[in-house]
């Protein structure tokens, strides 16, 4: 599957490479904040120095939007999370947030989209009746997909995903729970709620699976976070 159109847009905090088509658009992503107008910025919101005629020098973060001296507004990190091609300027709280989620996008979402074999079964029928799929996730990260032989199922939408639970396969030397799989409880096309069981594939390298299940543990995670704010 080919990914997202995109084109190249230029915000007055740099620029960024987005979806043509809203429908097209992460759902990882989020929007640029509205910057705190100039003449409200009376102190920095970090150590709190005043604004005035001998410390002039202010500054917006890109993530949050809000004013900051330029001691405390000097750090520029990635933000793949607002899709900016370089690196832009962070207060010293959001510069933390924004590290751990580059390395999501990095590692967790690359490893989504490398994919894995799964036995898939739904709510009502066992485990063993299910069908081997490898399942990824699309390229613009609104789908889980599973792609199989012969029998078929339909996508996943990444934000209708209520919840998740791991499915332990045992523990390991150092007695902590190995995950053998995952179950996906989640709305499907015609509003009705199902749960789809994905066990890692026993007869292959279990290894991928089991880091797919990680993976979507944290994608689940972000989801979550956005949802609780």
């Amino acid at each position: 599957m080919a990914g997202p159109e995109k084109k190249l847009e230029r915000s007055k905090s740099g620029l960024r490479m987005i979806p043509v088509a809203d429908s097209d658009t992460s759902p990882f992503s989020l929007p640029e904040p509205p910057w705190v107008p100039d003449d409200e910025c009376k102190q920095c919101q970090n150590c709190r120095a005043k604004f005035d005629f001998f410390k002039r020098r202010k500054h917006h973060c890109r993530r949050c939007g809000k004013c900051f001296c330029n001691n405390c507004c000097q750090e520029k990190v990635n933000l793949p999370r607002m899709l900016f091609l370089d690196p832009v300027r962070h207060c010293q709280v959001c510069t933390d947030i924004s590290r751990k989620e580059e390395d999501f996008f990095e590692k967790h979402i690359k490893s989504l989209q490398n994919g894995g074999y799964f036995l898939v079964s739904d709510s009502d029928i066992g485990q063993d009746q299910g069908s081997l799929f490898f399942t990824k996730l699309s390229p613009n990260h609104r789908h889980l997909l599973f792609e199989g032989d012969s029998d078929k199922h339909e996508p996943i939408v990444i934000e209708k995903i209520d919840t998740l639970q791991i499915l332990p396969s045992g523990k390991d030397d150092e007695g902590n729970t190995i995950a053998g799989g995952i179950a996906i409880k989640y709305t499907d096309s015609t509003g009705g709620v199902n749960v789809v069981r994905m066990m890692v594939d026993a007869g292959g390298n279990r290894k991928p699976g089991q880091i797919w299940i990680a993976s979507m543990q944290k994608a689940f995670k972000m989801l979550y976070d956005a949802r609780s704010k």
